[in-house]
């Protein structure tokens, strides 16, 4: 049951961002739930699986996007590896600690998001780093209920894996 749920989520986050996000969008900007996900599961499961996870789940958002394969494969899995070297120095109890990973996780993710695409070419303008600050925005916001909810399921309920906690 856990591995069906940590594969359904990164679906159901792809197809919420793509169908109800976009009616209340800041400024065009959505939440990446995809990579909320990603980093709430590094910093729980630590740097292995949260690669592996982000990994996965960016390469299931490059194909569904179609443009260039690889990109949100490497961010997610970059993300995901940065994240997961946290996760024996933070006190997971604690809701800041994930308002705070999910934000610095939106930067590196956009950070290497933009160094990618500048490497293929593609020009970014002022409008991309307001992108960046409305799409931080954004899940700062979805941050806590998120968080409050994957915490009660990675360990009382669900996604608590066998031989595990």
């Amino acid at each position: 049951m856990y591995y069906f749920i940590l594969a359904l989520l990164p679906v159901l986050s792809i197809f919420l961002q793509s169908t109800i996000f976009h009616y209340f969008s800041i400024k065009g900007s959505i939440p990446d739930l995809v990579l909320i996900f990603v980093v709430f599961h590094a910093v729980f499961r630590g740097e292995r699986r949260g690669t592996l996870y982000g990994v996965f789940c960016g390469l299931l958002e490059d194909l569904y996007i179609g443009r260039f394969i690889g990109v949100n494969v490497l961010a997610k899995g970059l993300t995901g590896y940065i994240m997961g070297k946290a996760q024996g120095n933070v006190f997971k109890e604690n809701l800041w600690v994930g308002i705070i990973t999910v934000v610095a996780g939106t930067f590196i993710n956009s950070l290497v998001v933009a160094v990618l695409l500048m490497a293929n070419g593609t020009v970014l303008d002022l409008e991309v780093v307001y992108s960046v600050l409305y799409q931080c925005l954004y899940n700062l916001l979805l941050a806590g209920p998120i968080y409050i909810w994957y915490y009660y399921y990675i360990y009382d309920g669900l996604m608590r894996a066998a031989g595990e906690n």
